[in-house]
């Protein structure tokens, strides 16, 4: 009856080839190497796009895809990563189609109108494109990551008190860490309603991504500016930098002190003046106007006498009267007065005979009146008062047992102190500024002695210590993987080649102390040597005998295993 014998397991054929581990370790070295390789070849993968929505994020990927371009995501998927020499490529590419198109419209709205679109439409499409184009505006400021805005555009009026004014609101989302001052606030609002036609800075509102409100940032509750505290701090801070300036030369760093109130005026005024002046001062006056108005009748006879032919004649010829010679000359009227009414000239003809003349002039001048019209706008930040107080240190002195004392600065000292305040600051009776100086000693400040921390917990220590550690430990795993696993790795190995070669190093290393010990020992060793070799020549038969008659072999391993047990 034959028997067959199980072939032997994977562990038992590994275990009788010394040379599988070596092969092994082989090729996880080379693994390794080709690995870090490529691993250093990987190329560099380069931001193409951050913060995309998720619709511009899937379109994207879909181009890459059909483009061949490999790609991959930052860890929490803030941004969409391409390599490096790609990434030029990559946004040119997806700019042709159109991506990412930043989830807002401009007025590219307006291009693909429909035939027969309603007014309300129409007007519902320009405002999605103005608002559009106002958020990419703002996007383009480097703190702002996104923008949303929405105005309130009210349907136009014939009625005057029916018109209303147009409002915005802006919604800013911040990248992280990252903030807008109060310059940027300001331009953003006036971008917005400089855009709108009709709609005021004050009817714009701003808020970030945490709901704070931006746009009354400048403005508290009282209706102060923040920029009127800002000029006046820098008005104040102005004045202390120039009185210490001029006076730590004469004092000494640190043993001056000066604070400034400003009182500043941010009105604006106007003022309109409308003078006139009176017209007396001679060649002054402008005739706007004359009327002169003349009446006058001349002298006849009378009719008299005896009637007959003779009083039945044509008049004499009229003769004008003379002037009396002691009769003054007639003055002409002044400017502007009326002329007076000419007095009746006494007759000059016969008593019986002539009627008197009557004569009458009247006369009208209008000037121009004198008038001055000033017109005087008085600009905000005109400094009101001024008021300074300065605060100066003792002046320390040896004395003569060479210990430092304070001293007070004398009258004229502290006088002339207050003139280089006074002239420093521009000081104004008119104003009602005040200087007040005072000299007092400082408070000296309590030094607090630190102890000095031990070696062993000194920072920078510490620092170098870890950084020891690391090596160390590193050092101590690579030399317990190169003792304690190549090492023995390699023995095992290169064991079965040199266990004949033991003993013949042994024997010729080993020194005789003697002839015959000598020749007894290489006696000794020749015979293990040839008993090693006959050992070894029987392993490599029974190897080869296995291989070739399997069944043999169990033959006669079973017919040992039968005497044995007999």
């Amino acid at each position: 009856m034959s028997t067959t014998v199980a072939p032997p397991s994977w562990l038992e054929q590994w275990r009788a080839n010394p040379r599988l581990p070596l092969m092994l370790g082989v090729s996880a070295a080379v693994a390794a190497a080709a690995a870090l390789w490529l691993w250093s070849r990987a190329p560099d993968y380069g931001v193409l796009y951050s913060n995309l929505s998720d619709r511009d994020g899937g379109a994207i990927i879909a181009s890459l895809q059909q483009m061949n371009i490999p790609y991959k995501f930052t860890e929490g998927g803030g941004a969409l990563l391409v390599a490096a020499n790609k990434v030029p490529e990559a946004r040119l590419r997806l700019a042709a189609q159109g991506l990412p198109k930043g989830g807002t419209v401009g007025f590219e709205l307006l291009d693909n109108q429909k035939f027969g679109t309603s007014q309300f439409a129409e007007q519902i499409n320009y405002q999605r494109a103005l608002e559009g184009e106002l958020a990419r505006s703002i996007n383009s400021i480097a703190a702002v990551s996104s923008a949303r805005v929405h105005l309130a555009l009210p349907k136009p009026s014939l009625f005057v008190r029916e018109q209303k004014k147009p409002s915005a609101s802006v919604v800013l989302t911040l990248h992280p860490g990252r903030t807008i001052d109060e310059g940027q606030i300001s331009a953003i609002v006036h971008l917005i309603s400089s855009s709108v036609p009709e709609l005021s800075a004050k009817s714009v509102t701003l808020v970030d991504q945490s709901g704070n409100l931006l746009s009354a940032a400048n403005a508290d509750s009282r209706g102060l500016d923040t920029s009127q505290l800002k000029y006046t701090q820098e008005i104040e801070q102005g004045y202390i930098r120039r009185i210490e300036a001029i006076l730590q030369p004469i004092v000494g760093a640190g043993n001056v002190h000066a604070q400034v109130a400003a009182d500043i005026d941010f009105s604006v005024v106007e003022n309109t003046d409308e003078k006139y002046r009176p017209n007396n001062e001679p060649g002054s006056a402008a005739i706007r106007s004359q009327q002169v108005s003349e009446s006058g009748q001349g002298a006849g006879s009378a009719a008299g006498g005896v009637p007959g032919a003779l009083s039945n004649q044509a008049p004499a010829n009229p003769v004008a009267a003379l002037a009396s010679a002691g009769a003054a000359p007639q003055k002409p009227a002044a400017a502007g007065a009326p002329l007076a009414p000419k007095a009746a000239e006494a007759p000059t003809g016969p008593i019986g005979g002539a009627s008197p003349i009557n004569s009458r002039k009247d006369g009208t001048t209008n000037y121009e009146l004198d008038r001055s019209i000033r017109h005087v706008q008085q600009g905000a930040g005109a400094i009101k008062r001024l008021s300074v107080a300065v605060l100066v240190n003792y002046r320390g002195i040896l004395s003569a047992q060479g210990k430092r004392e304070n001293q007070a600065l004398s009258a004229t000292e502290l006088e002339q102190i207050k003139n280089l305040v006074k002239e420093t600051m521009g000081f104004s009776t008119d104003r009602g500024d005040s200087v007040n100086v005072v000299n007092s000693p400082f408070a000296a400040q309590p030094v607090s002695e630190t102890p000095e921390l031990p070696w062993w917990r000194q920072p920078e220590n510490l620092e170098l210590a870890k950084v020891a550690g690391k090596n160390l430990l590193l050092g101590v795993l690579a030399l317990y993987l190169l003792f304690g696993v190549l090492r023995p790795l390699l023995r095992r190995v290169l064991q079965p080649a040199n266990a004949a070669a033991e003993p013949t190093a042994a024997a010729a290393t080993a020194a005789p102390e003697s002839p015959a010990e000598a020749a007894a020992a290489e006696v000794s060793a020749k015979t293990q040597e040839r008993h090693s070799k006959r050992h070894l020549d029987n392993l490599q038969y029974a190897q080869e005998a296995a291989t070739q008659g399997p069944q043999m072999v169990a033959m006669l391993v079973k017919s040992w295993m039968d005497k044995k047990d007999g």
